[in-house]
């Protein structure tokens, strides 16, 4: 019961601070550009307390997730005085685009003040060479460090290991910094080969699954009929059961053509046969220090630790769009709370706070009717015009993207219920 009433609260307390900052923003843009706000609430439903004789109504309602803010002239234009409507071009954007945009630096300050406390990044200075690697081959040596990749600067493990990734096998470039030397070193990263079968396995509240959350697109398990949602229960006859890691074991050692994958479906238990595609890992072969742990490294490294952790989120969504990534693996209230839930100590907590507050944030400025970023171009195509759209046209366009917001919202929902269920 206190485990329930405790992951409530977290749940309560995330999404309802994350819509309050979100509105907040808003209200606090529309201020500073003298639009008239009529009302500032937190929470939607029955109203349990409003403040009384001011401009604006501050109110308290019952249901504690989320918020509005209610401008005078933005549902139906008027020609009043401090109307949304009536200001300029530039200030409505200011205010449409201030949600998103305080979502999206809460969570940068957040993240960089989490990766700056715990620190633990890895250097590009290199700590020992492994016989018989490109890096050895190639005469790179222990305490050289790397500075660029094919003329791209890298900063720390995350951006060589991108840089390795992009390379697909090819010689890369190495500009190395040794002693008071820099030096030019042409090296023939080393792949390492893996099986791969395009699954994505999760977890069910705090404890691990093997149940199959998402399938890359065009994978060889999509292509043999696995599903979203199939549990693995035996990898070529051996159980598997509740233990993800025994799945990418078995995975990695099978020298069959074929692994066989005995699934439960619903109440069916089937057997499926999948052919693997040989993938390769590539690595220069080398092991990195450790950046010493002192406060402006911390700093430094947590800056870029935090551009990284931003620019993944909005890879993500291309990679969505691109069609790379299926609408399966997309994430409603019911999932974030399900994750909320899994969440150990406080600063687990506060990074999946930051997480979804980036993800609101980003999402609600993309150019897509009713969102913030679809009103915003909207003005856009007014500025270029010089008058405004039609008010029945832009109502018109707004209610279709709200219906199709409505119908993502539905199918996100209802694979977030299969997913826990």
């Amino acid at each position: 019961m206190i485990n329930i009433l405790l992951t409530i609260i977290k749940v309560v307390f995330l999404l309802g601070f994350l819509v309050l900052i979100h509105e907040g923003g808003h209200f606090l843009v529309a201020k500073l550009c003298k639009v008239q706000v009529n009302e500032f609430a937190i929470g939607f439903g029955p109203t349990i307390w409003r403040s009384k004789n001011t401009k604006t109504k501050y109110a308290l309602r019952l249901i504690p997730l989320g918020g509005f803010v209610s401008m005078l002239g933005e549902e139906e234009r008027s020609e009043e005085e401090g109307s949304f409507s009536k200001a300029s071009i530039p200030k409505r954007i200011a205010i449409v685009a201030a949600g998103g945009t305080i979502n999206i630096i809460f969570a940068i300050i957040v993240y960089w003040a989490i990766a700056s406390y715990t620190g633990g990044f890895i250097s590009t200075k290199i700590e020992s060479v492994e016989a018989n690697y490109g890096a050895m081959n190639a005469g790179i040596m222990q305490n050289d460090v790397i500075k660029k990749v094919n003329g791209k600067t890298v900063r720390d493990k995350q951006d060589l290991e991108k840089e390795m990734e992009k390379s697909n096998g090819n010689i890369v470039n190495l500009e190395i910094k040794r002693d008071n030397e820099t030096l030019n070193i042409n090296v023939q990263p080393t792949g390492i080969p893996s099986k791969d079968t395009g699954i994505y396995l999760g977890t069910q509240g705090e404890e691990i699954s093997t149940e199959i959350v998402a399938l890359y697109p065009d994978s060889p398990a999509e292509n043999e009929g696995i599903k979203v949602g199939d549990i693995i229960l035996k990898i070529d006859g051996k159980e598997v059961e509740k233990d993800p890691y025994k799945v990418v074991e078995y995975i990695k050692q099978s020298n069959a053509e074929k692994i066989k994958f005995t699934l439960q479906r619903d109440e069916q238990i089937i057997d499926i046969e999948v052919t693997p595609r040989l993938t390769y890992t590539y690595v220069l072969g080398v092991q990195l220090k450790e950046v010493e742990n002192t406060f402006l490294n911390n700093i430094y490294y947590g800056f870029w630790d935090t551009t990284e952790f931003t620019t993944s989120i909005i890879d993500n969504l291309k990679i969505l769009f691109t069609g790379k990534v299926s609408t399966d693996q997309l994430m409603g209230p019911i999932g974030i709370s399900n994750v909320v839930a899994s969440t150990q100590g406080i600063l687990d907590y506060i990074y999946i706070l930051a997480l979804v507050s980036l993800s609101l944030g980003v999402t609600n400025l993309l150019p897509f009717p009713p969102l913030d970023g679809g009103k915003i171009v909207i003005y856009l195509i007014e500025a270029i015009r010089r008058k405004p759209i039609k008010e029945n046209v832009e109502i018109g366009i707004q209610m279709v993207g709200f219906v199709l917001l409505i119908t993502l919202s539905i199918y996100v929902t209802y694979n977030d219920v299969l997913r826990i269920f």
